[in-house]
């Protein structure tokens, strides 16, 4: 309720014109039941036929007039709706998040519909609640304003029914929203049941266990079954109240005509009371009633289940600390794989084969070997993002697959060789995986990787970015200013200079190896190589890993690799 008037509050503007407009069709009803009691008793029943006729006229004209006030309502609605729909979406990403990578958390099966379904059935339900209940709250007061204005005895015989229709109508609307509820709850039910189905169906049949979830799933229809009679009752209910406040006044004033007359009431008053009640206010209040008893039961319902406390975010995962020296002496490696095996897919001939591979804390390595041969398989395993066949991956002592996504962003950053760029400022795509660089954290990034003239082409840190516009290696360059930026301790690099020339490539690789922390480097220049501490040679068969000098003398690809690199310029 208090986020509602928030909400309500900041959009005073809105609700300001749309209330201007809605006044305009309470003139208009007001003039709908007048004339044409005035078209009786001034023109019609005293022989002035061209007097009714204008009186008539006036009527009609204040119908034609209503186009326009319907135009500025539709005008004004979806300054309401929209921010509502982009909350509710922004409250469920948060929740599906939030909820996916809290400790001991899991997926929500929910979140698409969630995502779709919902918003939008509270988006629609929004709008027609707004609607209906601006046109029944302007309209009930023009057609009252009306009657009295006729003869206040007329409010003797509509306002009674009319209160205590609606009063029967207020007190169904908590019974029929926890109907709408319960029916969610099923549907949601029913869903989940034919996912978990689905998806087991072979364990069902190999286990025999067909029966339990045939029992399972008939419970779950039964339940949702149950629930939609139950919304059927209480629609019932909407019924009376329609015609307690709708038909009874019409029933009461032809018994009461009689007495009408006798009070000096006109017989063009009545026809004219008459009208307010069926042409104004016994519309007015069937689709309030219809709304509100239908759409708006849903929203209450969707609301609440979208607008509920999010949950608690998961604690902000800290970057280990080297382990000071144990036994051993020495700190706990940055990345260890011990007899790592991956593949692309089932039956297919591994690309990593029983790896082994310790990289020490602050240690800076290249990765080289021949194209497809699992340089960048290897980055992704060690990333997190491809799960190995077999085999032990750890970063920083614990296991990549003990750690949750939050944890695995700040230990590492994986730059690929297709660096994205989005549309934004030059310093917003910077601060990409550190939005709290400050100023001068951005500025020394700018400085150490030489990215002067990238900044001045583009008109500034603060000018926003059209990502085509700019070539591959100025998108390489933004890339590896936001490894720079990056708190991680580890970088990994998948051949993220390759469309750098060399001098750009030497200068970005100083600054990164010069901050804190590991990098490993899939080189695509002996250069590259001859930079790191260590260099690894994946050849398909082993892998081999050590300095310049000694992979020369022990690797033969290696050496091939050297010679390949000093017959190509650049």
């Amino acid at each position: 309720m208090a986020s509602g008037r928030v909400f309500l509050g900041r959009r005073t503007g809105v609700l300001v014109k749309l209330a201007a407009w809605s006044a305009a069709e309470s003139a208009q009803t007001f003039l709908g039941g007048y004339c044409v009691a005035r078209s009786l008793d001034d023109g019609f029943l005293r022989g002035a036929l061209a007097t009714g006729l204008l009186w008539l006229a006036g009527a009609a004209v204040a119908i034609l007039l209503g186009a326009p006030v319907v135009r500025g309502v539709f005008t004004q609605l979806p300054h309401l709706t929209e921010p509502l729909r982009d909350h509710l979406v922004r409250r469920s990403v948060a929740r599906a998040l939030r909820a996916a990578t809290a400790p001991g958390g899991s997926v929500d099966t929910t979140a698409v519909s969630r995502l779709t379904s919902q918003t939008e059935i509270a988006r629609d339900s929004f709008a027609g609640l707004v609607l209906a209940a601006r046109s029944f709250v302007f309209v009930a007061a023009g057609a009252l304003v009306g009657l009295l204005s006729l003869a206040p005895h007329f409010l003797l015989v509509v306002l009674p029914p009319l209160v205590l229709g609606l009063a029967l109508f207020a007190a169904s609307l908590r019974p029929l929203a926890r109907a709408q509820h319960r029916y969610l709850d099923a549907d949601e039910a029913v869903g989940r049941r034919a996912e978990i189905t689905r998806t087991a169906l072979r364990d069902i049949v190999a286990c025999g266990t067909q029966e339990t979830t045939a029992a399972r799933n008939r419970r779950a229809v039964e339940e949702a079954a149950a629930a939609q009679r139950a919304m059927a009752r209480w629609a019932a209910a909407r019924t009376l109240s329609v015609a307690t406040a709708g038909q009874l006044p019409v029933f009461l004033l032809l018994a009461a005509t009689p007495w009408l007359l006798r009070q000096g009431v006109t017989a063009g008053a009545l026809v004219g009371a008459l009208t307010y009640v069926l042409q104004a206010l016994l519309p007015a209040l069937h689709t309030l009633m219809t709304v509100l008893g239908a759409a708006g039961a849903r929203l209450f319902v969707i609301l609440d289940r979208l607008t509920g406390p999010l949950p608690a975010s998961p604690p902000r995962p800290a970057i280990p600390e080297p382990a000071p020296p144990g036994r051993a002496g020495r700190a706990t490696a940055a990345l260890e794989l011990r007899r790592v095996r991956a593949a692309y897919g089932p039956g297919a001939r591994a690309v990593l084969d029983d790896l082994e591979l310790t990289v020490e804390d602050g240690e800076h390595i290249a990765v080289v070997g021949p194209s497809g041969i699992g340089k960048s398989t290897l980055l992704h395993v060690v990333a997190g993002l491809l799960t190995p066949d077999r085999g032990d991956v750890r970063l920083f002592g614990r296991p990549v697959g003990d750690r949750r996504p939050p944890e695995l962003a700040a230990l590492r950053v994986l730059i690929p060789q297709e660096a994205y760029v989005f549309t934004g400022t030059l310093r917003d795509n910077l601060r990409y995986l550190r939005p709290g660089a400050s100023r001068s954290d951005v500025e020394e990034a700018v400085r150490a990787l030489a990215l002067e003239p990238l900044v001045d082409r583009v008109g500034g840190l603060d000018r926003a970015l059209t990502p085509d516009a700019l070539s591959l290696g100025e998108r390489q360059l933004i890339a590896l200013g936001r490894a720079h930026l990056s708190a991680a301790p580890l970088l990994l690099l998948d051949e993220a200079t390759c469309h750098v020339d060399p001098v750009a490539e030497a200068t970005a690789e100083r600054a990164l190896r010069a901050r804190p922390g590991t990098s490993v480097v899939v080189a695509h220049r002996l250069s590259s190589a001859l930079r790191a501490d260590r260099i690894l040679v994946l050849d398909g068969t082993r892998a081999q890993y050590g300095t310049h000098e000694e992979l020369l003398v022990r690797s033969a690809l290696y050496r091939d690799l050297v010679g390949h690199w000093n017959d190509v310029p650049g």
